[in-house]
């Protein structure tokens, strides 16, 4: 009897946690479905989500500006993208040779105890850096958002660089 009682008990400790959890990953997806349809209504582009100290950062773009979480930048302005792991740049795209001798973001190695790749992309504009934080999730998530990220701001330095200053394309 008291046995019975005890696992009764347990049921509905376990039914209360499950359907809590329930109610927070439902809670959790309709706020990241929230900030996705901010995004589109704004006019942009979403790129990635990125996960954040507390929850995800939005990386997107519209026609003249990237944006991440409440930074932005401006597409015309970028001179260098490079995409870093542990810190070393592995690729690299610029707008002209000149901005890619003169790195505005050097990021240093910081050893994270265990063996993870921490990937970042680092953008330079002519008032300022930006540093995107991928971070260090195994199974290439993190390789994954940093590459789609370097790849969109890689696009919009090779369309202005293709572009003369009247933006008319080259003949």
């Amino acid at each position: 009897m008291i046995r019975d009682v005890f696992a009764a008990v347990i049921a509905v400790l376990l039914f209360y946690l499950a359907m809590r959890l329930a109610t927070t990953l439902t809670m959790h997806r309709r706020r990241r479905q929230r900030n996705r349809d901010s995004e589109r209504a704004l006019g942009r582009t979403l790129i990635v989500e990125i996960p954040g100290a507390d929850d995800l950062v939005l990386f997107s773009e519209d026609a003249v500006r990237f944006y991440y979480g409440d930074r932005s930048i401006d597409k015309d302005l970028v001179r260098t993208v490079r995409l870093l792991i542990n810190g070393n740049v592995i690729a690299e795209a610029s707008r002209d040779a000149s901005a890619a001798r003169n790195p505005g973001v050097v990021i240093h190695d910081q050893p994270e105890g265990i063996a993870r790749d921490r990937w970042d992309v680092a953008i330079d504009a002519e008032h300022g850096s930006l540093v995107v934080e991928c971070g260090a999730i195994r199974e290439r998530v993190s390789q994954e958002l940093g590459r789609a990220v370097f790849d969109a701001v890689k696009r919009a330095i090779e369309a202005r660089s293709h572009h003369s200053v009247s933006r008319t394309p080259p003949r």
